[in-house]
């Protein structure tokens, strides 16, 4: 079996831009399509050479920072009230409130009676904390890269 030679050329016949600045423009246009297309729709962030993101984008990345946020303080707030319920036997209410207090850093209010219910606070108050600092970093992580990337924008214009 022979191989036809091809009739199109895979050359461009279009002229070559003869301003830099154009071309470099059409180049970042080329690698903004070609990451944007290619990532999540949540948490993509502009890459250096592209433009700054709109106002809409901006606030779309935070109301999903905040989604975030909420289920993961759900998701902890979730295990505190089953291991105050089955360690100590409290009450949904009871169970909530002091798994509410600790997640929140403000400490247990009700007195633990068994040892097993002692250690699973004091789990849970480290786990607390480490849910807390993440939580905080999926929100500002969205305001740390727009107040960072508006820097490099404006060393880029000079």
């Amino acid at each position: 079996m022979t191989r036809k030679p091809s009739t199109t050329s895979k050359l461009s016949t279009s002229k070559p831009s003869t301003s830099k600045a154009s071309g470099s423009a059409a180049a970042t246009a080329r690698r903004a399509k070609a990451a944007t297309s290619k990532r999540s729709p949540f948490f993509s962030f502009e890459r250096l050479g592209q433009p700054l993101a709109t106002r809409r984008v901006f606030i779309r990345r935070m109301a999903w920072s905040v989604v975030v946020w909420l289920g993961i303080m759900l998701f902890g707030l979730g295990i505190g009230i089953a291991g105050y319920m089955h360690f100590e036997g409290m009450s949904l209410i009871d169970a909530y409130l002091n798994a509410a207090m600790i997640l929140s850093g403000m400490g247990p209010v009700g007195e633990l009676s068994t040892t097993a219910g002692k250690a699973f606070a004091g789990s849970y108050a480290i786990f607390s904390g480490l849910v807390i600092v993440l939580a905080t970093g999926v929100v500002l992580a969205p305001i740390i890269h727009h107040v960072l990337h508006v820097f490099h924008v404006m060393d880029d214009g000079d």
